[in-house]
């Protein structure tokens, strides 16, 4: 998509990232209150905490087309930080467009430019549209994810 532009999330974008936030969660078969929601959002401001966001717009119109939540860390391996994207999350009208696409390369950019070691995510197993994307983009790794649930 050309005129694209990614940028950091800023506090005027509240009101349509809160919309494509909810969303993604209510896809994921989440729920949210409000207050844990606002603390999101605080955190992605907060210009020292791990947890960011990327935001996706057309270069003529501020109308957001999707988003990027990430967090940096440390990791055992390596002292270069690490970044995890844990939320991808592209407008329904503007996916297939490139919006996806460019997030992750602004990440892979921004990576690039600070040092960092990796840039990994996970999605799920069924999720065909991400995983052709992500197949162009990246490496299929063999590891499996375990959860515990501690509510």
């Amino acid at each position: 998509m050309s005129g694209l532009i990614v940028r950091d999330a800023e506090p005027s974008d509240r009101s349509a990232w809160g919309r494509m936030w909810t969303a993604n969660y209510i896809h994921h078969g989440a729920t949210m209150g409000d207050a844990e929601v606002g603390e999101l959002w605080r955190r992605i401001l907060h210009p020292d905490h791990p947890v960011c966001a990327l935001v996706s717009a057309a270069a003529n119109d501020r109308d957001l087309l999707g988003f990027a939540h990430y967090v940096l860390h440390p990791h055992t391996f390596t002292s270069r930080t690490v970044c995890y994207l844990e939320d991808l999350w592209v407008e329904p009208a503007a996916r297939g467009t490139g919006v996806g696409r460019r997030l992750i390369e602004a990440l892979i950019e921004r990576g690039r430019a600070h040092g960092w070691r990796r840039l990994y995510w996970h999605t799920e197993a069924d999720n065909a549209p991400a995983r052709r994307l992500y197949d162009r983009m990246s490496t299929l790794t063999d590891y499996i994810r375990y959860d515990v649930d501690l509510t």
